[in-house]
């Protein structure tokens, strides 16, 4: 469980200064470069990211069990984590409808990711990645939507359509065939 809570520290520490510490993160900015500063909270997060992974993969095997939940919720993860990748997709092609609409739909993403993950997870690794997780971004997007509302920019549904398209994708391939490499559970299995 150790790896999992320096894993879920070093990610969500370096991906919440700009809420908690937004004079630092200027200040280093400043200071560094923001190609730097890029750089270096880029290696913390993969640094960060893939100690969640192992640390959660060898937590699962550990872990107590906090409530069973029914069977049902399993396959409901699918019907979060679908629009979850489309989210994340959105939030990198510029001029479609999900990012002009709701202005931060990465975060949105994660919460719709790690909610669907916690109502079919009871272990206490999960409740800890998941909810750390679903937290994080609930108090990242209220953050976000005070900093910088939705734009309402003008969007097309070329550009929305590609969106669909390329998350309903990504989420068939990790869904079928990565998370069961990658993660050790095969969700459709």
């Amino acid at each position: 469980m150790t790896l999992l809570l320096i894993g879920l520290l070093i990610f969500i520490g370096v991906h919440s200064l700009r809420i908690f510490a937004p004079a630092w993160r200027g200040a280093c900015i400043a200071a560094w470069g923001e190609r730097t500063w890029k750089g270096v909270i880029g290696v913390l997060s993969i640094v960060g990211f893939v100690l969640m992974i192992l640390g959660y993969g060898q937590a699962r095997q550990l872990a107590g069990l906090l409530w069973t939940p029914p069977v049902g919720l399993r396959h409901a993860v699918s019907l979060f984590t679908l629009p979850a990748f489309i989210l994340v997709v959105a939030a990198y092609v510029p001029g479609n409808h999900f990012k002009s609409r709701l202005g931060h739909p990465m975060v949105l993403g994660v919460m719709l990711w790690a909610f669907g993950h916690l109502l079919a997870k009871g272990q206490t690794s999960a409740v800890l990645l998941f909810g750390s997780l679903l937290l994080w971004s609930v108090l990242s997007f209220r953050a976000a939507l005070r900093r910088e509302p939705p734009s309402r920019a003008p969007a097309s549904m070329t550009r929305t359509l590609l969106v669909v398209a390329i998350g309903a994708v990504a989420w068939a391939v990790f869904a079928f065939y990565l998370h069961a490499r990658w993660i050790g559970v095969a969700p459709f299995a």
